[in-house]
């Protein structure tokens, strides 16, 4: 008895006519999500919207106009962009530096995994090097993306004697007090540990002439807007605003109405999903045969680097946990594990010492993690704009990617 459906001519079809109930197989069925595509919390989802061919992303390719050395940064930051290979922007970066090196607010719009964050950290590090009385405040939503931040201005600034602190949540506030002390020119940081230094009166944001709020819609989901409107305010009236995400929502053109002054809107986004993923949904007939259809896709060699979200943070660790017991070589990652166990969950990832990274939507958005060749959508996420995001994960630069989401057939 075939257990499992998919819909026609795609990879997740192929592999369907294999699927069977395993011996043993325990079930391992959503609790707080109903999988026929409506999120016990969110909006429906029509599962068709899962389902997208992907496409030769060339036809679309948008027009690239300059070079790196078109922007004339400083010698220093010209010879780390030489370093790492950097000759040719990305569509957002060749859209965006040049109105940010003159002082332009802006709103940055474009699929992840599309360079946003050297689109805006180039021209920034470039102004700060030129006037060192300028200082810049980064908001993140979460730690890993925050983290990443500071790790690609560390590699762009190298030896140009910037200093810069990171404060976030989960690691110890002692060292980045310290941090704060060096007055730094970069603050880089997520909202709840922003504020609790800010309460401290350890971090003055009158002082900061320049703002960016980094994947700013999944901020406002999480429901940070009113950290965010208070930071806003606290800053000089006269300063440079960046607003950088995939989507923009009402609550961010409100935002920005709010506190850019006459901003610049640079869109290179192509489509509501990266025509790169090539997506499709796994018909289940029920939740008893859900984990088995997982396991089956997984020892398809095919799925090589795989990112697995699913909702509730046990959901998670008993995922990982059931997988590894069952042969595969998976870790997971979410809000309640420590900063130094999420690095390294991340890190074995990264460096394919594990194969499967199963995470809560703390992954989706911002992280760049190389070669991801599938993201498998457990169970459905709450909204289209989280689908977007996870899919994100892969189907990188110029890599193509599949996507899959679980749903229960009727």
């Amino acid at each position: 008895m075939q257990n499992v459906r998919t819909t026609k001519g795609s990879f997740a079809r192929k592999n369907a006519s294999s699927f069977r109930t395993r011996p043993g197989h325990k079930s391992f069925g959503p609790r707080n999500n109903n999988s026929n595509g409506r999120s016990k919390r969110g909006d429906y989802i029509d599962p068709s919207r899962f389902v997208r061919k992907a496409t030769d992303s060339v036809a679309e390719k948008v027009e690239i106009k300059h070079t790196f050395n078109d922007f004339k940064f400083c010698p220093e930051l010209t010879a780390n962009l030489n370093k790492r290979n950097y000759h040719t922007p990305t569509p957002i970066q060749d859209q965006s530096i040049s109105h940010i090196l003159e002082g332009k607010d802006l709103v940055g719009l474009a699929n992840t995994g599309t360079g946003k964050t050297a689109a805006f950290l180039l021209p920034l590090i470039n102004k700060v090097n030129k006037d060192r009385t300028q200082k810049v405040l980064i908001v993140a939503p979460t730690r890993e993306l925050a983290l990443q931040i500071e790790s690609e201005l560390h590699k762009f600034s190298w030896g140009m004697r910037i200093f810069f602190a990171t404060c976030v949540g989960g690691m110890p506030i002692g060292k980045q007090i310290a941090s704060l002390r060096r007055n730094p020119n970069f603050i880089i940081g997520t909202p709840g540990r922003l504020k609790d230094l800010c309460g401290r009166r350890l971090i003055n944001l009158s002082t900061f002439n320049n703002v960016v709020l980094d994947e700013v819609d999944r901020m406002l989901d999480m429901g940070f807007v009113d950290e965010i409107r208070q930071f806003l305010n606290q800053l000089p009236k006269k300063r440079q605003s960046l607003f950088f995400s995939a989507t923009i929502p009402p609550k961010i053109r409100d935002l920005v109405a709010s506190f850019a002054k006459d901003p610049l809107t640079v869109s290179v986004s192509t489509g509501q999903t990266a025509d790169s993923v090539e997506q499709d949904i796994v018909k289940v007939t029920n939740r008893d045969m859900k984990f088995g259809a997982l396991t089956d896709l997984l020892a398809d060699p095919e799925l090589s680097k795989v990112l697995i979200f699913t909702e509730t943070k046990r959901d998670v660790e008993k995922l990982a946990v059931t997988l590894t017991q069952g042969g595969f070589k998976a870790e997971s990652i979410h809000g309640d594990k420590r900063q130094g166990q999420r690095a390294r969950a991340l890190n074995s990832f990264k460096n394919n010492e594990v194969g499967i990274l199963v995470a809560t939507d703390v992954a989706a958005r911002g992280l760049d993690i190389k070669d991801v060749t599938h993201v498998i959508n457990y169970t459905v996420p709450k909204t289209y704009d989280d689908y977007i995001h996870r899919i994100g994960r892969t189907g990188r630069g110029d890599k193509s990617g599949k996507a899959l989401t679980f749903v229960e057939a009727r």
